[in-house]
């Protein structure tokens, strides 16, 4: 054997697991992405463009990853929007009438996480499949919160408040920072800790993890506990961002928070994703709408270009599933 054969052989392979290899599959996505819209319109590669493309994205981010710890147990939230909608109505109406935006945050906070724990609890121990309990949590919250506002909009808050969604820091939106932020909580928390490596475990097989010993109920109550959390996360955030509050904000942003997280690679049945590939379909969705916007098609098409992106992220999940 010669030299070069020798060296070959002895050369060291690198293994790199399936989950891996699909991330980066996203990651050269996104990459060709850019590329393809930055030949398509001079407006994309500008600071201010890709500045307000990972604002948008945080925004959905910041819905996404709570929703991602659900799909993992293989659950749906699908009230996560009209959770939005109530937790930044109670939390402009708070600030109003106290004036503190501390005490605002927290009730838009407070209220995600308690809507979260009756979803929880709906589907840990009443056993309502987390589709049923979560499309009828929706209309609940949509007919509390539009009897609560009345058709009326608040608006004006603090300019300090609204830092929160519209500001700035050495450049970067603070919604950017936010988003980094939760984005490696949200990796070490999944990856990291026996709890959220029981999350995998209960979306794998939950006979099996609730034979071995895990708290399969109360791990669920935690999941949903942090995705209305991470609603009401979002509500503060639009509500900064916006300045007003009315009955219907975050109601469009249920289909595209669903939607970033099956882009990332987490599939419906559960055991599958993460929150890191959860961050890359909320940006692959937002550099599609956001390239949609500067070519000028008509905003009609978004919602069934999200919809189509959808179909198409669950039918790879499903031929996935088929070849393994």
């Amino acid at each position: 054997m010669s030299l070069a054969g020798d060296i070959s052989a002895g050369a060291p392979r690198i293994h790199l697991s399936k989950d891996v290899q699909q991330l980066l599959y996203r990651l050269l996505a996104a990459g060709l992405l850019c590329v393809a819209l930055s030949l398509a319109t001079e407006a994309f590669f500008t600071t201010n463009n890709i500045l307000n493309v990972l604002r948008q994205a945080s925004l959905l981010f910041f819905l996404a990853s709570g929703l991602t710890l659900v799909i993992l147990t293989g659950g749906l939230d699908l009230s996560v929007g009209a959770n939005i909608g109530l937790s930044a109505c109670l939390a402009a109406t708070v600030i109003k009438a106290t004036g503190s935006p501390v005490l605002g945050t927290l009730t838009g906070l407070a209220t995600g996480c308690a809507i979260g724990i009756c979803n929880g609890l709906m589907v840990a121990k009443l056993r309502i499949p987390s589709f049923i309990a979560t499309y009828g949590m929706l209309w609940v919250l949509h007919g509390i919160t539009y009897y609560y506002m009345g058709g009326e909009t608040i608006h004006g808050f603090p300019p300090g408040f609204r830092q929160i969604g519209s500001g700035y820091f050495l450049g970067i939106p603070i919604p950017v920072y936010l988003m980094i932020g939760f984005l490696i909580a949200g990796t070490v928390f999944a990856q990291r800790t026996v709890w959220g490596q029981q999350i995998y475990a209960i979306g794998a097989n939950p006979v099996a993890a609730r034979l071995t010993g895990i708290p399969v109920d109360r791990r669920l109550i935690l999941v949903y506990a942090f995705s209305g959390a991470m609603a009401g996360v979002a509500s503060i955030v639009f509500l900064a961002r916006l300045n007003s509050a009315e009955g219907d904000i975050g109601e469009a942003m249920t289909l595209p928070a669903i939607a970033a997280v099956l882009i990332g690679g987490a599939s419906l049945f559960g055991g599958v994703g993460s929150v890191f590939g959860t961050f890359v379909g909320a940006l692959i969705l937002t550099l599609v709408l956001n390239g949609m916007n500067l070519l000028a098609v008509n905003a009609s098409w978004q919602p069934l270009v999200t919809g189509v992106i959808v179909i198409f992220a669950v039918w790879l999940d499903m031929v996935g599933r088929r070849r393994s």
